[in-house]
């Protein structure tokens, strides 16, 4: 009998260090995945904020939300805490949801996995605050480069310019770049993207279509014949619209070869902080000389204690 009760007193005791155990390994990965989620919320505004500080005044949170602050007033929420399908978060995308996936730098071969498509998905309200919140607005800052227009807000003509510039000399030794550019097929027009009720990055005036290709499109290709259209475009045309801070959208899931798109916050996050989040200082990598970047550090450690 005696025996009986220590075989259950034994297994009561390995029961309830296996819960203990359990439990501090549970606390601990919430634990990492809370860290986690704080590290990139405040990469993700750094990134934000840098990239449009002539529009982003502060950071502010009240209660479990995060809010940037627009030097208007206006306080764009940074996470809603909602479960959305992708075409949710394209119709309503969040800060966060604009900024999940880490664009990838640097030629690549192939077309994309579906899912993957950084920078395809825009926080609307901060479009709106920095580029115009009506076509009436947005016209106003058009510049035209050629025959492409182009929004001078936020140096978005300014880059694109320089673009041209590049492409043009580097041309001169590689005559491949500017046949694959000239001639562009447009800039600026101010349409929804078709079949949906968002507007395009092109009515805001921050993405150009080069020259155009049969199998440039996911709804005009298929991915065999898009990947040979990926591996043959140049790999300076690619450096010289990502090193101006335009993204390509050859590089979405849902292909769009011949756009690129001046999206200055993607390539600062893919550029300092990549995928990886660490328990290092969370801003570890940036240039925390530069004035700007150390003034929104500051902003973000403040006020998210």
């Amino acid at each position: 009998m005696k025996k009986k009760y220590r075989i259950i007193s034994l297994f009561i005791l390995q029961l309830l260090f296996f819960n203990i155990k359990t439990y501090d390994a549970l606390s601990f990965e919430n634990s990492d995945n809370s860290n986690s989620y704080e590290i990139n919320m405040k990469r993700d505004l750094l990134s934000i904020a840098v990239s449009y500080k002539d529009y982003v005044s502060d950071v502010e949170k009240n209660g479990d939300k995060v809010y940037l602050v627009m030097k208007s007033g206006k306080k764009i929420l940074y996470d809603d805490m909602r479960s959305k399908s992708e075409d949710e978060k394209l119709e309503r995308g969040t800060l966060k949801d604009m900024m999940e996936q880490t664009y990838i730098l640097g030629p690549i071969k192939s077309v994309q996995p579906k899912n993957f498509n950084p920078g395809r998905i825009r926080s609307y309200q901060l479009m709106a605050e920095v580029y115009g919140k009506s076509e009436g607005e947005i016209q106003k800052q058009i510049e035209y480069i050629g025959n492409n227009g182009f929004s001078k807000n936020n140096g978005a003509a300014s880059s694109l310019k320089k673009v041209f510039k590049e492409i043009n000399s580097s041309s001169v030794s590689d005559g491949r770049i500017s046949a694959y550019v000239y001639p562009t097929s447009g800039g600026y027009n101010y349409r929804f993207v078709r079949g949906t009720g968002r507007l395009s990055a092109h009515a805001y005036g921050i993405a150009i279509d080069l020259k155009t290709n049969k199998n440039d499109y996911w709804k005009w290709s298929n991915p065999k014949d898009a990947t040979k259209r990926i591996a043959s475009y140049p790999e300076k045309l690619i450096e010289i619209f990502e090193s101006n801070n335009f993204i390509w959208g050859g590089k979405w899931g849902y292909f769009d070869i011949m756009h690129f798109e001046y999206r200055p916050e993607i390539i600062f996050k893919a550029k300092y902080f990549g995928d990886k989040c660490t328990d290092d200082v969370w801003y570890k990598g940036v240039n925390e000389e530069d004035e700007i970047v150390k003034k929104y550090i500051s902003i973000i450690d403040e006020k998210l204690k």
